[in-house]
């Protein structure tokens, strides 16, 4: 009797439920091409900023998922490095951090060049730069062996673990990794978010690589998005949403791979969360369309290097409440300059100045009427 889905008459020949899916897809394409639409209406240096900070996120919560933290200045300044992108200073960068950098940035922007065994052994090379795994030597840049025995998922203390997944043995992956291939490469009448659905579930099931084998198939099914999106620029981040739902990604996946080649419930769960991903996209990127609306609003006035730097710090989200103490020591000027900054974008009516006085005297953004309703009924509760 098969005990994995591997095992199974017919693999990998995966079978779905095309009724009970196809609402649900339709509205994940819907949602999909409305957000990207949005976004193409932003000027060039906002649709940057975007691609940026979801980058950074779908690089860190990638690694999260795996248990490994990487320091987020690191990676945002290796990625506007590679994008080009002036973000000022850039942090002094790891090895490990930019490997995960080029490996996600290679499945995104080349997105139309085939995925070959070439590209995914420059990856695994890319994410394991000192041939290691934490303290343990692994296998880099070339399919696993079973010299340690089978590659197995488990979890537990030692004596008594659990074993979720058994992968199939070595001496199966190359011939398992050609068809994997051939299929990604190859045209078929499919569409291609199911697609990326597929190719991130085969692909972990193989589980070809010593270590790493999530991360690759998360950026393995990005590089799928993107080829369904035609675009290399990334609005919205997979692997955040499969980070807060992982405790689901792990059922969903050690379910399938232990049923049948029916895989509906597995392609259920990823077309959701990939909606999901879609609506923190949506509110994260709020962030980025208010600050677009609001200097289009502001063109034509002018502000000196200080104004225009803390007039984006309340547009990203200004933790706590701004005072001339916090202002002078974030644009490093004395707090006369401070206040004389503060009070000009006061009397422009850009800045508001609450009800107390003195030291204690805070200030607050004012946006545009227009844009305070619209951003309040996008708030308020579906009736």
């Amino acid at each position: 009797m098969a005990r994995y889905i591997y095992q199974q008459t017919g693999w990998p020949e995966f079978t779905w439920d095309v009724a009970r899916l196809s609402h649900q897809l339709a509205a994940v394409r819907h949602r999909q091409g409305r957000l990207l639409g949005r976004m193409e209406s932003l000027g060039f240096d906002f649709r940057a900023e975007a691609v940026l900070g979801t980058l950074t996120e779908d690089v860190i919560k990638s690694s999260e998922i795996e248990g490994e933290r990487l320091d987020r200045g690191q990676v945002r300044s290796s990625i506007a490095r590679r994008l080009g992108m002036d973000i000022g200073a850039l942090a002094p960068i790891d090895r490990d951090v930019e490997g995960v950098v080029e490996m996600m940035l290679d499945a995104t922007r080349h997105y139309a060049e085939p995925l070959t065994q070439e590209r995914l052994f420059a990856w695994h090379a890319a994410l394991f730069p000192t041939g290691r795994s934490f303290m343990t030597r692994i296998v880099v840049g070339a399919w696993r062996h079973d010299g340690a025995g089978a590659m197995e998922v488990v979890s537990g203390p030692i004596g008594r673990e659990r074993v979720h997944y058994q992968a199939p043995t070595a001496d199966r992956i190359e011939a398992e990794m050609a068809s994997f291939l051939a299929w990604c490469n190859g045209a078929q009448d499919l569409d291609p978010v199911l697609k990326a659905a597929i190719a991130h579930l085969w692909f972990v099931t193989i589980h070809p690589f010593e270590d790493g084998n999530g991360r690759m198939a998360r950026a393995i099914g990005d590089l799928m998005l993107a080829r369904s999106e035609q675009t290399s620029q990334r609005f919205y981040s997979l692997s955040a949403q499969i980070r807060q739902e992982r405790r689901a990604y792990y059922a969903v996946l050690e379910a399938t791979q232990k049923g049948t080649l029916d895989i509906t419930p597995w392609l259920h769960w990823f077309l959701g969360c990939l909606d999901r991903a879609f609506g923190r996209a949506e509110q994260a990127l709020g962030k980025v369309l208010q600050k677009a609306r609001f200097w289009e609003d502001m063109a034509g006035q002018i502000f000196n290097a200080r104004q225009h730097l803390m007039l984006n710090r309340l547009l990203d989200g200004f933790e706590g409440k701004l005072n001339s103490s916090k202002w002078a020591k974030m644009t490093k000027t004395s707090p006369d300059t401070a206040l004389r900054d503060i009070n000009d974008l006061v009397s422009r009516g850009i800045l508001a100045k609450d009800a107390a006085g003195g030291r204690s005297t805070h200030y607050a953004l004012i946006l545009p009427r227009a844009q305070e309703a619209e951003d309040d009924s996008r708030a308020e509760p579906a009736a």
